[in-house]
Formats: C-alpha cells, structure tokens, sequence
C-alpha cells in the first residue's frame, strides 16, 4: 500500500499534468469573465473549448521544452520560475499567430483575453509550484534535525536543496564561514540562508538549538580537529561531510577523518609503473594490510595476484573483491606448500605481509609466534632468493625498536636476516610502520564498540602513546618506498606526531557519544607491551627524495651465525631467552 503513495518521477509529471489542464481551464474561464465584467455573452463561449485545447496543447509542449516538468517541487525558485514565464510567453505569442492564420476557426474571440489569461495562468500556475517550497521554508523543522553549514561554496546551495527533500533528516538553519579569504559574504544569503561569521557559532548554536554539522569540503587535520572540538563541546551530536558526488550523500565524520594525516608526497605516477604488468605475490594477503596491498595493486594494474593466506575466511574474502586473483591457502612455516607456487609462477615482485601481531597474544604463545613470524618469513625470502625474484617487500613494524615483547623481537629478527643474507640478485627491503587505523585488533574498533554500550572504555595506561596511519596511505607509501631500493634498506615511514590513547579514548566518546557520562578506566599495561613505541627517526637516518620515507642505518651480524642462532631459536622451548642472545636490545621487562 505505502508504494501506492511512495512518490517518483511519472507521479510528480502526472500530477502536475492534472493540475496544469484544471488550473488553465479555470484562469480562461475566469478570463472571460474580468474581461465581461462576470456577464460574458453566450455567443462568446462558442469557442470556448476549441481555444481552450489549442492553449493547453501549445502550453504543455512549451512546459515541456522549458523542463517544467522535471524540476522537484521542493526546488522551485527563481530559475525555474523564469523557465515557466518563458514558456507561458512562447505559448501565447504562438496562439497569437494561429488566431491571425485561422481567424475565423475561433471567432468570436475577444483578443484582450489572451493577455488576461496569460498573467492568470503564470501567477496560478507559478504559485502552485512555489507553495511547496513556501510551506517548508515557513515551518521547515516538523521532526527534522535544525543543521548548520561550515564552509561557504558552491555546495551550499545544493545542501539547502537537498534538505528539503521528503526523505532528508535535516533542514539548514545557518552557514558559518570558516574561510578568512572569503570574509565579504558574511551577512549575505544563499537560497534565503544567511551566513554568518566563525565567531558566532557558539552563539548560533545555543540560540537555534542545531543538533547536526556539515562541512561542505574536506579540510586538513588539524583544522578539522579544531572544529570538531568545538562543535561536540557545544552538544553537536552529529558532524558530516557532504558528499562532492551525490546530494543525498553524507559521511559522518569518524575518528579515522580527525587522525588520519594526509600523505604530500605520494607518487603514483612511479608506484604504478613498477607494478603494472607485474607478477605479485602477497603473503598474509587476507589481513588487514595485506588485503589493501592486493586492492592496490590489482587497481595499478598488476597483470597476475598470487594471494596467500592461511586463514580460510579471510582468503575468500579478499578473493572475493579480486574476481580473477590465484588463491593459496597456505601456512607460510610449509615450506614445500610455498614453494609450489613459486614453481607454478615466475613471480616479480614479493609483499610480505604475514605475522601474528597481536603483542599479548604472541607473548602468551611465543613458539608460535616464532615459528610463523621467523620461520615464515624465513622460508617467503629463501624461496624468493632461489627463484630470482626481483623484488621482494617486507612489512615491519615499530615494534622492531628496542623490543619489550615477542612480536617486536621475532620482527627484528628477520630485518636483521633480510639486511644480511645472500640475495644473490633479489633486491630485499624491509618498511617499517606504526599501528594502522581501523585494522584487526586495532584500539579503535575496540573503543567504539565499548562505547556503544556505555562503557567504560579501557584503556591501559594513561601515559601510553602511539603512532598511527590510514591503512590504505600506508600501503601506498609501502609500495613507494620499494621503488626506491637498492639492496638490503630498512626504510621507515614518517607516522607524523604520537597520539596519546586516553586522548584518543576522549576524542572518540565526545564523537560518538555527546553529552552522555561514559567512564574511562586503566586496565594496567599488557604482557610485552611499553608506554612508547619508537620508529627511530633521527639524525643518524638518511632521508630519501620523499619527506615521508627515511633509511634506518644497516645493522651487521654475521649470516652464518645467525642462521644457526635462528636454528636454535626454532627448536628451543625457551625463546625468549634465545631472542634476547640475537636481538641485544630486546627487553623481556
């Protein structure tokens, strides 16, 4: 039954159609009627009705070429009010010559009428389709959200247009011009919404009650942080950005937007050349980097993907975004399971992404984590080595720095391999990276879901820092990096400035939970974690052509004896005791 009433293109034509032809005929009659002052001679309204088809024809053909039929009726204003004018004038300039031509067809005919009729008809027909709009724009709120609009371009007009749509939940009360360069529209109106200055926001807010936010561009972090800052703190309890693709749009803002930094020196251009028509393989290609690395290279044009994972579900997913990707469900400590893909193909290029990285769980499993971070990526360099690779690209972590716990040490363990094997003639580059937002088992996640239930969120420590990088810009800049190796770099990627968790527990709670009491708590630091992760970028590390891309400084250990220390690593029941004889800056606290 509600389809019946459920309003689309055909109904609103139809409608109008209906309305066009009883209004025309009622402002002719009337027409006739001013013009005989309400005493119209009978002999008069003998043509009444071949007049009558002859303007309704010619008046819905010219309301069809002028598109009046396809403005919604919620956006009748000025342009569209003008179309309407130049369809009624076109319409009774063309009667006017029929009448001249066939005269007599029409007779008796008081010209004076068709004048009469035509101003009749705009106003009636004009005022029926501005009603709609009228009755909004005069009681605009019903069960809508008051919004304001930050920015002031080109895209308001289309938002305050889009507000009045049926299915809209909001409707713009005000836009506040955040931009010092355009000070000279504030005070002045768009579609009948005033703009006002950035220091009246406050003011606006409390005084209109505004319960929603659009930003109408994309603004840099720290910008968008400060916004977002004063805007939940004035009772905000949604921020969005307007969609640049379509009107009915919105994003809301997240707290991946307000941490996310935006890379200046990416190189698309170069990433694309070196894997277009490329042959890639990616281990861990079902994990949270590994999955975006396959997108990425599958959108630059890699001409085969040879995906690996050990996890079934996760394979078939991201087997499921690229339709044509060879998929291996393989454990990468096989070594006889790896190499048949070797053998099947003749891979270029090599992205490992495979490890267990949650650090309490590896410090609780350390044979484990061992095994499938060492010995896997052990076997995924060897194999690459015999079989020629090119080039092979594998992801560390921060937690490689002066490690506390067994992820970060099994970690350095393998850039200390890849820095010092014999690669024959395999180029071998480690990237080093901080914690990627939004990823398996990443705080944020956990933080939202806590806070959708009330709380408490929890966090460890409230010292406790850490860097963070959209996964997507981090791939990227993976990939970048690798074009720029030589032999054996560890290169490291700029993570920009630490975040303290409690602070981003805060952020958060104020995003997705204005104005209501949800409790922070401190759990006490986990098994193998530290207050600080570290990236080691200093004085001591060469810079590359990318501001965001460093070289960490090459460590030497002899190969052979760290082939047999990692020999002993992976039989022995103690690991961490033989970690801490390979890696001396490992820390067990």
């Amino acid at each position: 039954m509600t389809r019946i009433f459920k309003p689309t293109s055909f109904k609103r034509v139809l409608f109008f159609l209906i309305f066009d032809i009883v209004f025309s005929l009622i402002t002719l009659y009337f027409s006739y009627e001013l013009r005989f002052n309400f005493n119209t001679p009978a002999i008069f309204m003998e043509p009444f009705l071949r007049i009558f088809l002859t303007l309704i024809s010619l008046k819905l053909l010219f309301f069809y070429i002028f598109k009046s039929y396809k403005i919604i009726w919620q956006f009748f204003g000025f342009s569209e009010a003008k179309n309407l004018l130049k369809a009624h004038i076109a319409t009774y300039l063309v009667f006017a010559i029929i009448f001249v031509l066939f005269e007599n067809f029409y007779a008796p005919f008081p010209r004076s009428v068709v004048i009469i009729d035509m101003i009749l008809s705009f106003l009636i027909i004009g005022s029926f389709r501005f009603l709609k709009r009228l009755l909004l724009e005069q009681s605009p709120k019903g069960i809508k959200k008051n919004a304001i609009i930050l920015g002031v371009n080109k895209e308001c007009s289309n938002i305050i247009k889009s507000s009045y749509e049926i299915d809209s939940d909001f409707y713009v009360d005000s836009i506040i011009n955040i931009d010092e360069s355009t000070n000279s529209s504030v005070d002045t109106y768009i579609s009948n919404v005033k703009i006002f200055r950035d220091d009246e926001l406050e003011s606006l807010v409390s005084e209109k009650k505004i319960e929603l936010a659009i930003f109408t561009k994309k603004l840099d972090q720290k910008c968008l942080n400060f916004y977002v800052d004063k805007l939940t703190s004035l009772g905000i309890k949604s921020i969005r950005y307007a969609s640049l693709d379509s009107l009915e749009s919105y994003k809301e803002i997240s707290i991946e937007d307000l941490l996310a930094r935006e890379v200046k020196d990416l190189d698309n251009e170069l990433i694309q050349k070196s894997i277009k028509d490329k042959v890639v393989l990616i281990s861990g290609a079902g994990g949270s980097i590994g999955s975006e690395l396959s997108l990425l290279c599958n959108s630059y044009g890699a001409s085969k993907l040879l995906l690996v994972d050990n996890s079934e579900y996760n394979l078939y997913s991201v087997g499921e975004k690229i339709k044509d990707a060879y998929l291996y469900l393989v454990n990468l400590s096989e070594r006889d399971a790896l190499e048949v893909i070797f053998k099947e193909h003749k891979v270029d290029i090599v992205l490992h992404a495979a490890a267990y990285k949650h650090v309490p769980l590896c410090e609780k499993n350390p044979i484990s984590c061992v095994k499938n971070n060492i010995l896997g990526s052990k076997n995924i360099l060897d194999l690459s080595i015999n079989y020629e690779v090119p080039r092979v690209v594998i992801i560390s972590t921060d937690k490689a720095v002066r490690p506390t716990n067994v992820m970060g040490a099994t970690k350095r363990v393998i850039e200390l391999y890849a820095q010092n094997i014999d690669n024959k003639q395999t180029i071998i580059t480690a990237v080093r990276f901080g914690n990627v937002l939004g990823s398996s088992g990443s705080v944020i996640p956990k933080f939202k879901s806590q806070i959708q239930k009330g709380g408490p969120v929890e966090v460890t420590h409230k010292d406790v820092t850490r860097y963070f990088m959209m996964i997507k810009e981090s791939c990227q800049l993976v990939l970048q990096a690798s074009t720029l190796a030589k032999d054996k770099e560890l290169f490291i990627l700029d993570m920009g400035e630490s975040v303290k968790i409690v602070d981003l527990a805060k952020k958060m709670i104020s995003l997705y939970a204005p104005n209501k009491n949800i409790e922070i708590v401190f759990t006490g630091l986990r098994d193998g974690e530290k207050l600080y992760e570290e990236l080691l970028i200093d004085e001591s590390e060469q810079k590359t052509k990318y501001e965001s891309i460093f070289i960490a400084n090459t460590t030497k250990y002899d190969i052979e004896l760290l082939q047999n220390d990692i020999k002993s690593l992976l039989i022995s029941k103690e690991p961490k005791k033989v970690l801490s004889k390979i890696v001396k800056e490992y820390n067990q606290g």
